[in-house]
């Protein structure tokens, strides 16, 4: 043992010795260190920081009202899409809060925003802990001092019917209650579709807004169908948006209210028959003879054969049917090769609308006359 040690730091009690000045020195440490961080501590804002829109000029500016800020400190400036509370934002400026409390100050909306329809705000210090405040508006041209605080300036939901149409060309809307200063995509589909996904046919710029009317054409594929959606859009993550649809008939409504999805009254007679046909007769893998009823007039069917059981479904095109005045029709189809040497085959015709006119039936592959 080492005599040093024994007599400088323990102490005998009981015949054990017991190490004394290592401990009184590591609790000096460990007291000290609390000393010098507790005065290192900054002292915080006992307030929450807040802001609130005061005013907007569209894709230019915002206006903010701050309140409850902490003195002397620097607040950056960002801005992004609604949602993102600015996290992660675009820099727009940096705002020193002076005296704190309560102060306004305007901030340019930055380019990759302009267009939207709702931004998000954000200031916040660069502490491990920062003070931070967050908001958003709506991008339109608003004042006030009290703020927008989140509602619309323009509350109005956007509308438009159906003014007229120039059946397989063209159909004029006029809208109500579209916002101002948008660009509008036009859109046309398929009945059922609401426009979503279809055919660009325009744009519309609404300008001051409110009451306008333009007039679209009908793209090809859809100048044959019986009815056609169309959908005015914006292209905003949240876009105004206002859609309808109309009977592909010349039509002339006048003043504004449009057919409302309604179809204008026929000059002839209304269709209100189910499409059939018989099988008159077969020349085996050759031809097949059938006879109409109850076709409705003026309607294109596609013929098409397939395998017993398909109901001609996806079946082989095998030619069309004009069908004219409607009513009773006799034609022949050639049957296809891909059906020669079948013991039944499915028949098939089908107009191309979105809710379609069909009829179809089945035959024995055998040479016969029936009708």
């Amino acid at each position: 043992m080492n005599p040093q040690l024994s007599a400088d730091n323990t102490n005998k009690i009981g015949g054990r010795r017991v190490l004394v000045r290592p401990l009184f020195l590591m609790l000096g440490l460990v007291l000290a260190a609390t000393v010098i961080f507790a005065w290192a501590a900054p002292a915080r804002s006992s307030t929450i920081p807040t802001i609130s829109i005061s005013s907007v000029v569209t894709d230019q500016t915002v206006t903010v009202q701050a309140s409850n800020f902490p003195a002397n400190q620097n607040f950056v400036v960002t801005m992004g899409p609604m949602g993102t509370q600015g996290v992660n934002g675009t820099v727009v400026a940096t705002t020193n809060s002076g005296v704190g409390g309560s102060f306004s100050a305007t901030y340019n909306i930055p380019d990759g925003l302009k267009g939207l329809e709702q931004i998000a705000v954000r200031l916040q210090t660069s502490h491990a802990y920062p003070y931070y405040a967050y908001n958003w508006f709506w991008n339109n041209t608003t004042g006030g001092t009290g703020g927008t605080g989140g509602v619309p300036a323009n509350p109005a939901v956007p509308t438009f019917s159906i003014v007229s149409v120039e059946a397989g060309k063209n159909v004029t809307i006029e809208t109500k209650d579209f916002p101002p200063n948008q660009t509008f995509t036009v859109t046309m589909g398929p009945m059922g579709t609401q426009g979503v996904n279809g055919t660009v046919v325009g744009t519309l710029n609404s300008g001051v807004g409110g009451v306008m009317r333009a007039t679209f054409n009908i793209p090809a594929h859809l100048q044959s169908a019986y009815q056609i959606a169309i959908r005015a859009q914006t292209a905003h993550a949240a876009p105004y948006v206002a859609y309808n649809w109309f009977y592909n008939n010349t039509t002339s409504g006048g003043g504004g209210t449009g057919t409302g999805g309604q179809p204008v009254p026929p000059t002839g007679p209304v269709y209100a028959g189910t499409p059939t046909f018989t099988v008159c007769g077969v020349v085996r893998d050759t031809t097949a003879t059938i006879r109409t009823k109850d076709f409705p007039p003026n309607q294109v069917f596609t013929v098409t054969m397939g395998p017993f059981g398909t109901q001609g479904v996806g079946g082989y095109q095998v030619g069309t049917l004009n069908s004219g005045t409607g009513g009773e029709l006799a034609v022949t189809f050639n049957i296809p090769p891909q059906l020669a040497g079948s013991g039944r085959i499915a028949i098939r015709m089908q107009t191309g609308q979105a809710a379609p006119f069909y009829a179809y039936n089945w035959f024995y592959n055998t040479t016969a006359t029936v009708c």
